[in-house]
Protein backbone atom coordinates (compact mmCIF):
# COMPACT_ATOMS: atom_id res chain seq x y z
CA UNK A 1 0.00 0.00 0.00
CA UNK A 2 2.86 2.39 0.88
CA UNK A 3 4.54 1.63 -2.44
CA UNK A 4 1.26 2.29 -4.28
CA UNK A 5 0.81 5.58 -2.42
CA UNK A 6 4.37 6.61 -3.30
CA UNK A 7 3.87 5.98 -7.01
CA UNK A 8 0.49 7.72 -6.92
CA UNK A 9 2.11 10.80 -5.35
CA UNK A 10 4.91 10.66 -7.91
CA UNK A 11 2.34 10.46 -10.73
CA UNK A 12 0.41 13.45 -9.37
CA UNK A 13 3.63 15.50 -9.10
CA UNK A 14 4.60 14.65 -12.65
CA UNK A 15 1.13 15.51 -13.89
CA UNK A 16 1.30 18.88 -12.11
CA UNK A 17 4.73 19.60 -13.65
CA UNK A 18 3.54 18.61 -17.10
CA UNK A 19 0.52 20.84 -16.80
CA UNK A 20 2.66 23.85 -15.83
CA UNK A 21 5.16 23.19 -18.58
CA UNK A 22 2.42 22.59 -21.13
CA UNK A 23 1.09 26.11 -20.44
CA UNK A 24 4.51 27.57 -21.21
CA UNK A 25 5.02 25.47 -24.32
CA UNK A 26 1.59 26.28 -25.68
CA UNK A 27 2.09 30.01 -25.06
CA UNK A 28 5.58 30.05 -26.61
CA UNK A 29 4.31 28.03 -29.59
CA UNK A 30 1.50 30.53 -30.07
CA UNK A 31 3.62 33.67 -29.78
CA UNK A 32 6.30 32.35 -32.14
CA UNK A 33 3.85 31.19 -34.80
CA UNK A 34 3.66 32.83 -38.25
CA UNK A 35 0.39 34.48 -37.19
CA UNK A 36 2.33 36.83 -34.92
CA UNK A 37 5.17 37.25 -37.46
CA UNK A 38 7.91 37.85 -34.93
CA UNK A 39 5.73 40.23 -32.88
CA UNK A 40 7.12 43.14 -34.82
CA UNK A 41 6.40 45.79 -37.41
CA UNK A 42 4.83 44.05 -40.39
CA UNK A 43 1.71 41.89 -40.81
CA UNK A 44 0.33 43.49 -37.60
CA UNK A 45 2.52 41.14 -35.60
CA UNK A 46 2.94 43.30 -32.52
CA UNK A 47 -0.71 44.35 -32.47
CA UNK A 48 -1.86 40.74 -32.68
CA UNK A 49 0.41 39.82 -29.77
CA UNK A 50 -0.91 42.73 -27.68
CA UNK A 51 -4.49 41.61 -28.34
CA UNK A 52 -3.61 38.04 -27.39
CA UNK A 53 -2.11 39.15 -24.05
CA UNK A 54 -5.05 41.44 -23.26
CA UNK A 55 -7.49 38.59 -23.91
CA UNK A 56 -5.49 36.30 -21.62
CA UNK A 57 -5.53 38.93 -18.87
CA UNK A 58 -9.28 39.28 -19.24
CA UNK A 59 -9.86 35.51 -19.22
CA UNK A 60 -7.88 35.16 -15.96
CA UNK A 61 -9.95 37.88 -14.29
CA UNK A 62 -7.37 40.67 -14.13
CA UNK A 63 -8.56 44.27 -13.97
CA UNK A 64 -7.23 46.84 -16.45
CA UNK A 65 -4.77 49.21 -14.81
CA UNK A 66 -6.55 52.55 -14.87
CA UNK A 67 -9.95 50.87 -14.98
CA UNK A 68 -10.98 51.15 -18.64
CA UNK A 69 -8.55 49.37 -20.93
CA UNK A 70 -5.62 46.96 -20.76
CA UNK A 71 -3.82 49.03 -23.42
CA UNK A 72 -1.47 51.96 -22.95
CA UNK A 73 -0.95 53.21 -26.53
CA UNK A 74 2.10 55.12 -27.77
CA UNK A 75 4.01 55.63 -31.03
CA UNK A 76 7.59 55.76 -32.25
CA UNK A 77 9.45 55.76 -35.59
CA UNK A 78 10.82 52.54 -37.05
CA UNK A 79 12.38 51.31 -40.31
CA UNK A 80 10.56 48.23 -41.65
CA UNK A 81 11.04 45.62 -44.38
CA UNK A 82 7.57 44.53 -45.52
CA UNK A 83 8.16 43.10 -48.97
CA UNK A 84 10.96 42.23 -51.39
CA UNK A 85 14.09 40.70 -49.85
CA UNK A 86 16.31 39.07 -52.48
CA UNK A 87 20.09 38.97 -52.63
CA UNK A 88 22.38 37.15 -55.07
CA UNK A 89 26.13 37.06 -54.49
CA UNK A 90 28.26 35.83 -57.38
CA UNK A 91 24.98 34.82 -59.06
CA UNK A 92 24.03 32.56 -56.13
CA UNK A 93 20.67 33.22 -54.48
CA UNK A 94 20.93 33.59 -50.70
CA UNK A 95 18.44 32.62 -48.00
CA UNK A 96 17.24 35.58 -45.88
CA UNK A 97 18.06 35.23 -42.20
CA UNK A 98 20.30 32.20 -42.79
CA UNK A 99 22.76 33.33 -45.47
CA UNK A 100 22.34 37.07 -45.02
CA UNK A 101 20.58 39.85 -43.16
CA UNK A 102 20.26 43.52 -43.96
CA UNK A 103 21.19 45.96 -41.23
CA UNK A 104 18.01 47.37 -39.69
CA UNK A 105 18.86 50.92 -40.77
CA UNK A 106 19.26 49.97 -44.44
CA UNK A 107 17.40 51.72 -47.21
CA UNK A 108 15.73 49.79 -50.00
CA UNK A 109 17.67 49.11 -53.16
CA UNK A 110 17.29 47.54 -56.60
CA UNK A 111 20.71 46.86 -58.10
CA UNK A 112 22.87 44.57 -60.25
CA UNK A 113 26.53 45.55 -60.17
CA UNK A 114 30.09 44.74 -59.14
CA UNK A 115 31.61 44.83 -55.66
CA UNK A 116 35.00 46.31 -54.76
CA UNK A 117 36.97 44.89 -51.83
CA UNK A 118 37.89 47.46 -49.17
CA UNK A 119 39.44 45.14 -46.57
CA UNK A 120 39.31 41.50 -45.50
CA UNK A 121 35.64 41.66 -44.46
CA UNK A 122 34.07 44.59 -46.32
CA UNK A 123 33.06 45.04 -49.96
CA UNK A 124 31.29 48.05 -51.47
CA UNK A 125 29.41 49.25 -54.48
CA UNK A 126 29.61 53.04 -54.71
CA UNK A 127 27.02 53.35 -57.49
CA UNK A 128 24.18 52.03 -55.32
CA UNK A 129 25.74 52.78 -51.92
CA UNK A 130 25.84 49.11 -50.91
CA UNK A 131 28.15 47.73 -48.22
CA UNK A 132 28.64 43.96 -47.85
CA UNK A 133 30.32 42.56 -44.73
CA UNK A 134 31.35 39.02 -43.81
CA UNK A 135 30.16 37.91 -40.37
CA UNK A 136 30.61 34.83 -38.21
CA UNK A 137 27.09 35.17 -36.80
CA UNK A 138 24.05 36.97 -38.12
CA UNK A 139 22.04 38.89 -35.53
CA UNK A 140 19.33 41.40 -36.23
CA UNK A 141 17.91 44.43 -34.44
CA UNK A 142 15.55 47.39 -34.91
CA UNK A 143 16.32 50.89 -36.19
CA UNK A 144 14.25 54.04 -35.99
CA UNK A 145 15.08 55.25 -39.53
CA UNK A 146 16.90 54.35 -42.72
CA UNK A 147 20.43 55.56 -43.40
CA UNK A 148 21.68 56.65 -46.83
CA UNK A 149 23.04 53.20 -47.72
CA UNK A 150 22.20 49.52 -47.73
CA UNK A 151 24.33 47.22 -45.59
CA UNK A 152 24.15 43.47 -46.18
CA UNK A 153 25.78 41.07 -43.73
CA UNK A 154 26.82 37.70 -45.15
CA UNK A 155 27.33 34.47 -43.27
CA UNK A 156 31.01 33.60 -43.77
CA UNK A 157 30.16 29.90 -44.08
CA UNK A 158 28.07 30.43 -47.20
CA UNK A 159 29.86 33.42 -48.70
CA UNK A 160 32.24 31.18 -50.60
CA UNK A 161 34.87 32.97 -52.63
CA UNK A 162 35.36 36.70 -52.41
CA UNK A 163 32.09 38.45 -53.33
CA UNK A 164 32.56 40.21 -56.65
CA UNK A 165 29.01 40.73 -57.94
CA UNK A 166 25.77 41.56 -56.22
CA UNK A 167 22.13 41.53 -57.25
CA UNK A 168 19.80 42.98 -54.65
CA UNK A 169 16.09 43.72 -54.54
CA UNK A 170 15.23 45.02 -51.08
CA UNK A 171 12.17 46.98 -50.00
CA UNK A 172 12.04 49.14 -46.90
CA UNK A 173 9.36 51.42 -45.47
CA UNK A 174 9.89 54.01 -42.78
CA UNK A 175 7.03 54.26 -40.30
CA UNK A 176 7.17 57.71 -38.72
CA UNK A 177 4.51 56.95 -36.12
CA UNK A 178 4.29 53.23 -35.57
CA UNK A 179 1.34 52.55 -33.26
CA UNK A 180 1.65 50.03 -30.46
CA UNK A 181 0.69 49.55 -26.78
CA UNK A 182 1.91 48.37 -23.46
CA UNK A 183 -0.59 45.87 -22.01
CA UNK A 184 -1.28 46.40 -18.31
CA UNK A 185 -3.46 44.51 -15.83
CA UNK A 186 -3.46 43.81 -12.12
CA UNK A 187 -4.87 41.78 -9.27
CA UNK A 188 -5.71 44.11 -6.38
CA UNK A 189 -4.20 43.31 -3.00
CA UNK A 190 -6.38 41.87 -0.25
CA UNK A 191 -4.61 43.76 2.59
CA UNK A 192 -2.49 46.58 1.17
CA UNK A 193 -3.84 47.39 -2.31
CA UNK A 194 -1.73 50.56 -2.60
CA UNK A 195 1.46 48.54 -2.23
CA UNK A 196 2.34 47.12 -5.63
CA UNK A 197 4.64 44.41 -6.88
CA UNK A 198 5.15 44.65 -10.65
CA UNK A 199 5.94 41.65 -12.84
CA UNK A 200 6.96 42.73 -16.33
CA UNK A 201 8.09 41.23 -19.62
CA UNK A 202 8.46 42.63 -23.11
CA UNK A 203 6.31 40.87 -25.68
CA UNK A 204 7.73 42.49 -28.82
CA UNK A 205 10.51 40.99 -30.91
CA UNK A 206 12.18 41.84 -34.23
CA UNK A 207 9.32 41.04 -36.60
CA UNK A 208 9.91 40.20 -40.24
CA UNK A 209 12.71 40.83 -42.73
CA UNK A 210 10.86 40.71 -46.02
CA UNK A 211 7.63 38.97 -46.93
CA UNK A 212 8.84 35.43 -46.24
CA UNK A 213 11.20 35.59 -43.26
CA UNK A 214 10.47 36.38 -39.62
CA UNK A 215 12.34 36.10 -36.32
CA UNK A 216 10.32 33.87 -33.92
CA UNK A 217 11.83 35.16 -30.64
CA UNK A 218 11.13 32.08 -28.52
CA UNK A 219 13.62 32.74 -25.72
CA UNK A 220 13.56 36.48 -26.42
CA UNK A 221 10.96 36.98 -25.19
CA UNK A 222 8.06 34.63 -25.69
CA UNK A 223 9.52 32.74 -22.72
CA UNK A 224 9.31 35.73 -20.38
CA UNK A 225 5.85 36.62 -21.66
CA UNK A 226 4.68 33.06 -21.01
CA UNK A 227 6.05 33.16 -17.47
CA UNK A 228 4.42 36.53 -16.82
CA UNK A 229 1.06 35.21 -18.10
CA UNK A 230 1.40 32.08 -15.97
CA UNK A 231 2.03 34.23 -12.90
CA UNK A 232 -0.93 36.44 -13.80
CA UNK A 233 -3.14 33.38 -13.97
CA UNK A 234 -1.79 32.16 -10.63
CA UNK A 235 -2.28 35.44 -8.75
CA UNK A 236 -5.73 35.95 -10.24
CA UNK A 237 -6.69 32.63 -8.65
CA UNK A 238 -4.71 33.35 -5.45
CA UNK A 239 -4.89 37.10 -4.67
CA UNK A 240 -1.97 38.32 -2.57
CA UNK A 241 -1.86 40.87 0.27
CA UNK A 242 -0.20 43.38 -2.08
CA UNK A 243 -1.49 44.33 -5.52
CA UNK A 244 0.33 42.40 -8.23
CA UNK A 245 0.55 44.37 -11.48
CA UNK A 246 1.50 42.80 -14.80
CA UNK A 247 2.96 44.92 -17.59
CA UNK A 248 3.73 43.54 -21.04
CA UNK A 249 5.97 46.11 -22.69
CA UNK A 250 6.17 46.89 -26.40
CA UNK A 251 9.19 48.51 -28.06
CA UNK A 252 11.88 46.89 -25.92
CA UNK A 253 13.90 45.81 -28.93
CA UNK A 254 13.76 49.35 -30.33
CA UNK A 255 15.46 50.80 -27.25
CA UNK A 256 13.36 50.06 -24.13
CA UNK A 257 10.72 52.43 -25.48
CA UNK A 258 7.64 50.90 -23.87
CA UNK A 259 9.04 50.98 -20.35
CA UNK A 260 10.42 54.47 -20.91
CA UNK A 261 6.96 55.63 -21.99
CA UNK A 262 5.37 54.02 -18.95
CA UNK A 263 7.64 55.71 -16.40
CA UNK A 264 7.06 59.03 -18.17
CA UNK A 265 3.29 58.41 -18.19
CA UNK A 266 2.67 56.10 -15.22
CA UNK A 267 -0.78 54.58 -14.80
CA UNK A 268 -0.28 54.55 -11.02
CA UNK A 269 2.21 56.35 -8.75
CA UNK A 270 5.68 54.87 -9.15
CA UNK A 271 6.29 55.44 -5.44
CA UNK A 272 3.67 52.76 -4.73
CA UNK A 273 5.84 50.09 -6.36
CA UNK A 274 7.49 48.07 -3.61
CA UNK A 275 9.43 45.99 -6.11
CA UNK A 276 9.56 45.22 -9.83
CA UNK A 277 10.68 41.91 -11.28
CA UNK A 278 11.41 41.97 -15.02
CA UNK A 279 11.37 38.67 -16.93
CA UNK A 280 13.38 38.34 -20.14
CA UNK A 281 15.12 35.26 -21.62
CA UNK A 282 13.45 32.69 -19.35
CA UNK A 283 13.71 29.63 -21.59
CA UNK A 284 16.80 27.86 -20.23
CA UNK A 285 18.36 27.69 -16.75
CA UNK A 286 20.58 24.61 -16.53
CA UNK A 287 23.44 26.97 -15.62
CA UNK A 288 21.29 28.98 -13.21
CA UNK A 289 20.14 32.58 -13.53
CA UNK A 290 21.62 36.05 -13.39
CA UNK A 291 20.04 38.96 -11.54
CA UNK A 292 20.74 42.47 -12.81
CA UNK A 293 20.67 45.09 -10.01
CA UNK A 294 21.68 42.47 -7.43
CA UNK A 295 24.43 44.78 -6.17
CA UNK A 296 22.04 47.75 -6.16
CA UNK A 297 19.56 46.02 -3.83
CA UNK A 298 21.60 43.63 -1.68
CA UNK A 299 18.86 43.08 0.92
CA UNK A 300 16.38 41.82 -1.67
CA UNK A 301 19.11 39.77 -3.39
CA UNK A 302 19.93 38.11 -0.08
CA UNK A 303 16.23 37.30 0.37
CA UNK A 304 16.09 35.78 -3.12
CA UNK A 305 19.12 33.62 -2.35
CA UNK A 306 17.67 32.55 0.98
CA UNK A 307 14.54 31.32 -0.81
CA UNK A 308 16.63 29.44 -3.35
CA UNK A 309 18.98 27.96 -0.75
CA UNK A 310 16.05 26.70 1.27
CA UNK A 311 14.24 24.97 -1.60
CA UNK A 312 17.19 24.41 -3.98
CA UNK A 313 15.25 25.51 -7.02
CA UNK A 314 18.20 26.59 -9.16
CA UNK A 315 21.86 25.58 -9.32
CA UNK A 316 23.12 29.13 -9.03
CA UNK A 317 21.98 32.74 -8.81
CA UNK A 318 24.61 35.09 -10.22
CA UNK A 319 24.84 38.69 -9.12
CA UNK A 320 25.23 41.46 -11.66
CA UNK A 321 25.27 45.21 -11.22
CA UNK A 322 23.25 47.95 -12.83
CA UNK A 323 22.70 47.60 -16.58
CA UNK A 324 20.43 49.22 -19.17
CA UNK A 325 19.73 45.90 -20.89
CA UNK A 326 15.97 45.44 -20.37
CA UNK A 327 12.81 47.14 -19.18
CA UNK A 328 13.71 47.30 -15.49
CA UNK A 329 16.19 50.08 -16.28
CA UNK A 330 13.92 53.13 -16.52
CA UNK A 331 12.17 52.15 -13.28
CA UNK A 332 15.50 51.92 -11.47
CA UNK A 333 16.39 55.37 -12.83
CA UNK A 334 13.21 56.66 -11.18
CA UNK A 335 14.13 55.14 -7.84
CA UNK A 336 12.02 51.98 -8.10
CA UNK A 337 13.74 48.88 -6.66
CA UNK A 338 13.89 46.30 -9.44
CA UNK A 339 15.55 43.09 -10.59
CA UNK A 340 15.96 41.78 -14.10
CA UNK A 341 16.21 37.98 -13.92
CA UNK A 342 17.35 35.93 -16.92
CA UNK A 343 18.24 32.26 -17.30
CA UNK A 344 21.58 30.83 -18.43
CA UNK A 345 22.73 27.85 -20.47
CA UNK A 346 21.05 25.81 -23.17
CA UNK A 347 20.60 27.19 -26.64
CA UNK A 348 22.66 30.14 -27.85
CA UNK A 349 20.18 31.41 -30.44
CA UNK A 350 19.67 35.16 -29.99
CA UNK A 351 18.24 37.76 -32.35
CA UNK A 352 18.32 35.30 -35.19
CA UNK A 353 15.93 33.02 -37.07
CA UNK A 354 17.02 30.02 -34.96
CA UNK A 355 15.39 31.23 -31.72
CA UNK A 356 12.51 28.79 -32.23
CA UNK A 357 9.94 27.23 -29.93
CA UNK A 358 10.90 23.67 -30.86
CA UNK A 359 14.49 24.12 -29.66
CA UNK A 360 13.68 26.02 -26.45
CA UNK A 361 14.24 23.63 -23.51
CA UNK A 362 12.26 25.46 -20.77
CA UNK A 363 14.07 23.08 -18.45
CA UNK A 364 13.95 25.33 -15.35
CA UNK A 365 10.63 27.01 -16.07
CA UNK A 366 8.74 25.50 -13.14
CA UNK A 367 11.57 26.18 -10.68
CA UNK A 368 11.84 29.83 -11.75
CA UNK A 369 8.07 30.14 -11.31
CA UNK A 370 8.31 28.73 -7.76
CA UNK A 371 11.30 30.94 -6.94
CA UNK A 372 9.39 34.05 -7.97
CA UNK A 373 6.24 33.27 -6.01
CA UNK A 374 8.27 32.39 -2.90
CA UNK A 375 10.33 35.57 -3.26
CA UNK A 376 7.16 37.65 -3.58
CA UNK A 377 5.90 36.13 -0.34
CA UNK A 378 9.04 37.39 1.40
CA UNK A 379 8.58 40.85 -0.11
CA UNK A 380 5.07 41.07 1.29
CA UNK A 381 5.98 40.14 4.89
Amino acid sequence: MKKLSFFLLLFICKQSFSQDLSFARKTVDTLTSPTFWGRGYTNDGMAKAADYIAKQFESYGLTPVGGRSFYQPFTYPVNTFPGRMEVFINHKKLVPGVDFIVSPDSRGVHAIDKLVQKDSTHFINANYRIVVSLENKLTWSVASAAADRTMIQLNRKVAGDIPFTIQADIENKEERNFKTSNVCGWVKGTVSPDSIIVISAHYDHLGGMGANTYFPGANDNASGTALMLDLAKYYAAHPAPYTIAFIAFAGEEAGLLGSKYFVQNPLFPLKNIRFLLNLDLEGTGDEGVTVVNATEFPKQFAALNAVNDSARYLTKINARGKAANSDHYWFTEKGVPAFFLYTLGGIKAYHDVFDKAETLPLNEYEDVFKLITAFNEKLMK
